[in-house]
């Protein structure tokens, strides 16, 4: 049989027996026979440890290393060097679900720091211990919001809410019987005067917003907290992590629950993943709460220890009473958030958000001085901006990219949404400019 599989020739007799056949044949015999593979696989001959090194070195060297201006929901921060080093330290490499508060206090210490700076971040009263990633997490906030409502089953959902975040919800929604309705935009922002309209209708459990928006406009959320507790629904707000340490808390704009995507707190891009969502909510939601929560105590000599808490999941409880079917969290990548926001700090986390804006509104100026761009929207945005150009889209976005440079993401309308960092240097942003009249058609 195949040398890499661990059973012997009399396991498999055995387990052929068990079922009633005398061979692997039979055991497959159903399948047709036009379907199934009878040749060799086409596996490459083995190779020294430098042979695949330099294999891969060669098949690296062939992505193209590009400048990145592109946003919309992932971010090109800066990762400190000592993180990856402490990451993989084995004993927080290997390590999988504290079950056993005994053995695994230095795994649940982190998880409660974590959860003690996310809600501090996000001005709410409890964290749980990360979701998989911000799409989901805000999917779980809609479940949540709907199963602290009772009969109410609907969740109202901003128009200016990403558009990958709504494909999520609708995906979730569709499965749990939820109704989901369109709060419609107005001039780039979520409408307040609509907003109310539905919430008058009733039946709303919840209301979905986001901030910055998906055209990185900074949003006004005066009212939103009142309208929606007049009409027992809770808010649900959701933020780029990173952007909450200047911009106004959930908690200060009165929100139930706060959720997003922990990527901009120097999570590398990594081609998509793994990255981290977080929630967080007010005190009287904390029994709905999907995940687990780590709590702190003390042991039989006085001293500080942590365990797991209020774990409202469906291996522990009755399938029909949990509030979510979430099995674990990314718990490498939780701290992985820890890390980061424990050596950039209060500080730190500001001045990185300051550079991001102060980026974002310097190339913007610079664009818009050309005269080839102009903004979609004349408002208030944090670290992105959307702006339509005069010309040729695609021959534009496929000429920055020849010339290393990903220059945002290109939106269904023919705009173009473009981000900044505190990575992007004056002279990056610089070399954006003055490639643009190299352009065709630009001069």
């Amino acid at each position: 049989m195949f040398k890499f599989f661990p059973q012997t020739q009399e396991d498999l007799q055995e387990m052929l027996s068990r079922v009633g056949i005398d061979s692997i044949d039979a055991l497959y015999a159903q399948i047709p026979e036009s379907i199934r593979f009878r040749d060799e696989y086409k596996l490459p001959s083995e190779m020294s440890e430098m042979e695949v090194r330099d294999l891969f070195a060669k098949l690296g060297s062939q992505n193209q290393q590009l400048t990145c201006f592109a946003g919309y929901g992932v971010y090109d921060h800066y990762t400190p060097a000592v993180i990856p080093q402490l990451l993989q330290r084995s004993e927080l490499l290997t390590s999988y679900t504290p079950y056993q508060a005994e053995i695994s206090q230095g795994t649940l210490h982190y998880i409660f720091e974590y959860q003690s700076m996310m809600a501090e971040l996000t001005g709410m009263d409890i964290s749980n211990a990360s979701m998989y990633d911000g799409t989901t997490a805000t999917a779980e906030a809609m479940m949540m919001a709907v199963a602290a409502g009772k009969k109410q089953n609907k969740v109202l959902v901003s128009k200016t809410l990403n558009v990958d975040t709504r494909k999520v919800l609708d995906t979730y929604a569709l499965h749990q019987g939820i109704e989901l309705e369109t709060i419609a935009e107005k001039d780039g922002v979520t409408n307040l005067e609509d907003l109310k309209e539905k919430l008058a209708a009733g039946g709303v459990a919840g209301v979905i917003v986001q901030q910055p928006n998906a055209c990185g406009i900074i949003e006004d959320f005066t009212g939103f907290s009142d309208a929606c507790h007049d009409n027992k629904a809770l808010l649900i707000i959701n933020s780029v992590a990173a952007d909450l340490a200047v911009l106004k808390t959930p908690g200060e704009w009165g929100a139930d629950i706060a959720v997003g995507d922990g990527q901009s707190l120097g999570i590398p891009m990594q081609f998509g993943g793994p990255y981290v969502g977080y929630m967080c909510c007010t005190e009287k939601l904390i029994r709905k709460m999907p995940g687990r929560i780590v709590g702190m105590t003390k042991d039989n000599r006085e001293q500080r220890a942590f365990v797991l808490t209020l774990q409202a999941r469906e291996q522990h409880i009755r399938r029909q009473k949990a509030t979510s079917n979430i099995c674990s969290n990314q718990s490498l990548m939780a701290l992985f958030v820890t890390i980061y926001c424990s050596l950039m700090g209060k500080q730190g986390l500001k001045e990185a958000a300051q550079l991001s804006y102060a980026g974002a509104h310097y190339l913007c100026n610079k664009l818009l001085a050309t005269g080839h761009f102009s903004l979609v929207y004349d408002k208030p945005f944090f670290n992105e901006f959307l702006v339509r150009y005069d010309g040729d889209i695609d021959e534009l976005f496929s000429f920055y990219m020849m010339n290393g440079i990903l220059p945002g993401v290109k939106m269904n309308d023919g705009s173009l949404l473009i981000a900044v960092t505190e990575k992007r240097t004056k002279e990056e942003i610089d070399r954006f400019i003055e490639a643009l009249p190299l352009v065709k058609g630009v001069h």
